[in-house]
C-alpha cells in the first residue's frame, strides 16, 4: 500500500513535467497551419517532420551542435579542476582566512548570474576576448556551489588514509589525485553532468558576447532561423526538441551516476 502510495505522489509531478514535453514534442510534428490553430495534439494534416526540415535547411545546425559540444565540454573539465582544488583546499588545508574566504564562496552561490554581466563583458573586451570561444568559456568555469558540494563531500573522506600515505612522501596534490578524487567518483560525475547541463542550456552569455555565426552554441543558433513571418509555432517546438534532445540523452545514460552522486554529496553530514 505505500509502494503505491509513494508511486502516485511521485507520479504526480512527474507527469506534470511530462506532459508539456509531449505537447511540445507533438506540436514540432504538425503543420504550422495545424500548429497554430489546432487544439488537439496531433493536426488535421496528421505528423509531419517539416518543422525540422526547416530548421535543418536554413542553419548550420550541425556546426552549432560541435560548438555547444566543445565548450560545454571544456568550461565542464575546467569548472571540475579549479572546485575540486579549491574544495580539496577547503577542506584539508588550514591557511589564514579560510573561513572568511569560504563564507565568501558560500555567499557568492545567491549572487544572480545576470549582476556580472557587464563587469564580465567588460573584462572580455579589455582582453580582446569577445567573439572567441575562450570569451564564451572563462566566465563559465567558476562555480561556488559545485566548490560546496565537492567540499562537503571531501569532508567526509577519512582523514587516516591520507595520513598514511603522505608517510610515504606523497605529497598533497598526489594524495588529492590518487586518494581523494578516485573515492569521489560519484560525486564528480553528478557534478560534471550539472556543469555539462548548466553550459550547454546557456543563452544569455553566449547571446551577449558571441556575434559570429560560425562560433554559436545551438541554443543561440536556432533562435536565429526563427522565420520573419512572424511566429512559427511547429518551428519554435522544433527547435526546443532539438536542443533538449542531447540533454535527455546524457540524462538517460547518466541516469544512477546521477542519482547516486546525488544521494553521497555529504549534506546529511557535519
Amino acid at each position: 500500500m505505500l509502494s503505491v502510495l509513494a508511486f502516485l505522489v511521485l507520479a504526480a509531478p512527474a507527469a506534470g513535467w511530462l506532459l508539456p514535453f509531449l505537447w511540445a514534442v507533438a506540436t514540432a510534428f504538425t503543420s504550422e497551419t495545424d500548429a497554430a490553430s489546432t487544439t488537439t495534439w496531433i493536426g488535421r494534416s496528421g505528423p509531419t517532420a517539416e518543422a525540422f526540415t526547416a530548421i535543418l535547411s536554413q542553419g548550420n545546425v550541425s556546426v552549432w551542435a560541435l560548438n555547444s559540444l566543445w565548450t560545454s565540454t571544456a568550461i565542464t573539465a575546467i569548472t571540475l579542476a579549479i572546485s575540486a582544488l579549491a574544495a580539496y583546499a577547503f577542506s584539508r588545508l588550514d591557511f589564514s582566512g579560510r573561513r572568511w574566504l569560504f563564507v565568501l564562496v558560500v555567499a557568492s552561490i545567491v549572487v544572480p548570474p545576470q549582476v556580472l554581466i557587464i563587469p564580465l563583458f567588460s573584462e572580455m573586451l579589455a582582453f580582446d576576448l569577445v567573439d572567441t570561444h575562450g570569451g564564451l568559456i572563462l566566465p563559465q568555469v567558476v562555480a561556488p556551489t559545485m566548490v560546496f558540494v565537492l567540499k562537503r563531500f571531501f569532508d567526509q573522506v577519512p582523514i587516516e588514509l591520507e595520513e598514511a600515505v603522505r608517510m610515504d612522501g606523497a605529497t598533497r596534490l598526489r594524495v588529492l589525485w590518487s586518494i581523494v578524487l578516485p573515492l569521489s567518483r560519484p560525486i564528480l560525475g553528478a557534478v560534471a553532468i550539472f556543469v555539462f547541463i548548466g553550459a550547454w542550456n546557456n543563452f544569455l552569455w553566449p547571446f551577449l558576447v558571441i556575434g559570429d555565426t560560425q562560433l554559436m552554441t545551438l541554443p543561440m543558433g536556432l533562435q536565429t532561423v526563427i522565420s520573419a513571418d512572424g511566429v512559427q509555432y511547429a518551428q519554435v517546438m522544433a527547435q526546443a526538441v532539438l536542443a533538449a534532445l542531447p540533454l535527455i540523452v546524457v540524462f538517460l545514460v547518466f541516469q544512477k551516476q546521477i542519482v547516486k552522486g546525488v544521494a553521497t554529496t555529504g549534506f546529511g553530514g557535519q
